[in-house]
This record gives C-alpha cells, structure tokens and sequence, in this order.
C-alpha cells in the first residue's frame, strides 16, 4: 500500500503568536508553537548523531522564525531568531510534530525534570563532563 505524505496546502508563520500554521491536503491543520520546532528541530545540532545524543533545548521560549525557506517541494528551513538554522523540516515531520504535539510537549517536559533543567534556562554546551564547576556556556559553532 503507497503511502502517500500529505502536503501542506498553506504555511503561515504567525509572529505574534509564536507559532506556524500549516494546513494539510488531507485536511488536518496545525499550529505548531515556534518552541516546539525549534526544540525538535531534525539537525545534527539538537538530535546529535544517534539515539541518546540529543542535545536538550532550553530558553527557547521566546524563539521567532525569521526566515521560512523552500526546500525542493518537500520540505522548509526556518532561520530561528536564536541563529538556528540547519534544521530541514520535511512534510512528513511536521505532520509527526502537529499529530503527536500533545505527546512531545510532555515527553520534552518530562526530559527538561529528569535533567533537573528550568526550561528558560540559557543553553550549555554538553562537550565537557560537568565537574560541579560552573559551566559559561560557551558556544562553539559547527
């Protein structure tokens, strides 16, 4: 049986409400919050390189979309205001993300307790063990 990925007949990015709007063929119509997808953005960066090497956003509350690029005709590229901008969210991911939003919010908050981490918590970078030792969070970009 073909399965068939629904394509968005409308995005919209909705600034004042944080959040993207994306209508399906199929019907379905989500409002994704510009924090979700910036949380479970598919790149490198934040999923890291295999299972259990996610990186965990945090202080993305306030996360903007600046840019929203075409990628061929199956996916987009958001520029997030934090200067995040490797993730390509292809339909079918977005669709994933609208269906299961309910689910991923609470798995993320879920993983933000059991690292003991305030969700508006500045971004650490994880290269280093933590020694106990105040971390300043440098960034070192890819």
């Amino acid at each position: 049986m073909a399965h068939t990925v629904p394509h968005p007949t409308q995005l919209t990015v909705h600034r004042q409400s944080r959040d993207l709007e994306i209508a399906f063929d199929d019907g379905a119509v989500f409002r994704l919050p510009f924090e979700l997808l910036r949380v479970y953005s598919p790149s490198a960066e934040v999923r890291g390189h295999g299972p259990g090497q996610e990186t965990l956003q945090t202080g993305k509350r306030d996360v903007l979309i600046n840019q929203l690029e075409s990628v061929g005709n199956y996916a987009v590229q958001p520029t997030f205001s934090d200067g995040h901008d490797t993730g390509i969210f292809t339909w079918e991911y977005l669709y994933f993300l609208g269906s299961e939003q309910s689910q991923l919010w609470s798995d993320y908050l879920e993983r933000l307790a059991a690292a003991q981490v305030d969700r508006d918590a500045a971004m650490v970078t994880a290269d280093a063990p933590s020694s106990g030792g105040c971390g300043h969070g440098a960034h070192h970009g890819h």
